[in-house]
C-alpha cells in the first residue's frame, strides 16, 4: 500500500498512469482515471439470486455499492481473502446514470506511469480466460502487465441489470437494521485513497 500512496501526484506525467494489483498470482493494470477510491476489504452484505462474481455490497457513504469479485469474474481460481484484500472503487456506468462499482483484487501494488509504445495486444489465452476483458500486455522491466479493459469488464448493460437486481432484492430481503449497519471501510488511512 505504501508504493500507491507515495505514488500520488505522478497524474501530471505525460504517459497513461496504472494502478497495478495482483489477482489469483497475476499482476494486472487498471487506467487510473477510470479509480475514484480504494478501501479496506470486509463486511459485505450478501444478495441472493445475484451472479457467482457478485461478492455483495457495500453501504459507500449512504450509497449501495455492489462489489464484484474479479476473479471469478475472469473465469479464474479466487484467492482466499486475507489482510491485504481490498476493492478498487470504480466509476461505471453513463455520464447520464454513473454507477460506483467496488472491483475486489487480492492486493493493489503500485501506480506505473506506462508508455503506449509498451503495450503489445492481448494473446490467446485460450479457454483460461476471456482476451475481451483485456486491453492489451504492458512491458515494464522483464515482466508483463495485463491490462484490464475496464468498461469490458463493467459491461453497462450487465452491471445496469445486476443492478437492479441488488436493489430489489436488498429491499425485499434485507432489514433496515442490516443495511444501516454495512462498514464502509472509509476511514482507514492505510487504504483509503482518493484519486478524483
Amino acid at each position: 500500500m505504501q508504493d500507491m500512496v507515495k505514488a500520488e501526484g505522478l497524474l501530471t506525467m505525460e504517459h497513461p498512469q496504472y494502478l497495478t494489483f495482483y489477482l489469483s498470482g497475476e499482476i494486472f493494470g487498471m487506467d487510473i482515471l477510470n479509480i475514484k477510491e480504494i478501501i479496506e476489504y470486509g463486511n459485505l452484505t450478501e444478495v441472493p439470486m445475484t451472479p457467482a462474481f457478485i461478492q455483495g455490497v457495500i453501504n459507500l457513504r449512504g450509497s449501495v455499492v455492489p462489489v464484484i469479485n474479479l476473479a471469478l469474474r475472469f473465469g479464474k481460481q479466487p484467492t482466499p481473502v486475507s489482510k491485504r484484500t481490498c476493492i478498487v472503487i470504480v466509476e461505471g456506468g453513463t455520464p447520464e446514470e454513473p454507477q460506483d462499482i467496488g472491483v475486489m483484487v487480492d492486493t493493489v501494488n503500485a501506480v506505473l506511469e506506462i508508455a503506449p509504445q509498451d503495450v503489445e495486444p492481448p494473446p490467446n489465452f485460450g479457454a483460461s480466460m476471456r482476451t475481451d476483458f483485456i486491453s492489451g500486455m504492458a512491458k515494464v522491466e522483464d515482466r508483463f502487465i495485463i491490462l484490464v479493459r475496464v468498461e469490458r469488464v463493467l459491461s453497462v448493460d450487465n452491471m445496469a441489470a445486476i443492478d437492479a437486481t441488488i436493489h430489489s432484492n436488498a429491499h425485499h430481503s434485507a432489514s433496515p437494521a442490516v443495511v444501516s449497519n454495512v462498514t464502509t471501510h472509509t476511514d482507514s488511512p492505510a487504504y483509503n485513497h482518493n484519486y478524483q
